[in-house]
């Protein structure tokens, strides 16, 4: 979008609460990155906080920790529709004003064959990323349809991310003029 922009990751514990779902956990973790960054900013800036989560049936899947979750995350994926929830959180300082809110993509997957499943766990590809997967890199020719925001899928809902910038009285695009 062309922003000038610093990344400033927070330590914060992405551990589901019980009884939390997936759209809570998401927004929940996208507003305490948000706000852990955002607090020892003085002058003016947009801090930005984000995290996506995948769910299928009642299970919610954050990165892999290690090849075997990856291989059981992308299994679970495989002939079926997930939902792929990130939450997006904008802190406006020094005011503190802020909002927050989740954005849900369906995706269907097609079947993936042990061969595949190994052959992408093995390229490294699936860490560092919910549900084991990226869209945006060589998991796309496993996706057979999408339902909802395709940019939701890469990590940041730009359409929530608009909306939410407007709600603000930020504008859109955001210019840096604006600050």
């Amino acid at each position: 979008m062309g922003w000038a922009f610093e990344v400033r990751p927070p330590d914060v514990d992405e551990s589901p609460r019980t009884g939390e779902t997936p759209e809570d956990l998401a927004e929940r973790l996208a507003r305490t990155k948000a706000e852990e960054v955002a607090a020892p900013i003085s002058e003016s800036a947009i801090v930005i906080g984000s995290d996506t989560v995948v769910a299928v049936d009642d299970r919610t899947l954050g990165k892999p920790e290690s090849t075997a979750d990856a291989r059981s995350m992308l299994t679970a994926l495989s002939g079926r529709t997930h939902r792929v929830i990130s939450g997006l959180c904008l802190v406006e300082r020094p005011s503190g004003r802020s909002i927050s809110g989740a954005e849900v993509t369906e995706v269907v997957m097609r079947s993936w064959t042990e061969a595949e499943i190994e052959a992408y766990v093995t390229s490294g590809e699936c860490f560092g990323k919910a549900g084991a997967y990226a869209i945006q890199e060589n998991a796309d020719r496993y996706v057979t349809e999408l339902r909802g925001s395709y940019d939701n899928v890469v990590g940041l809902p730009t359409e929530l991310l608009e909306r939410q910038c407007r709600a603000l009285g930020l504008g859109w695009p955001i210019t840096g003029t604006e600050r």
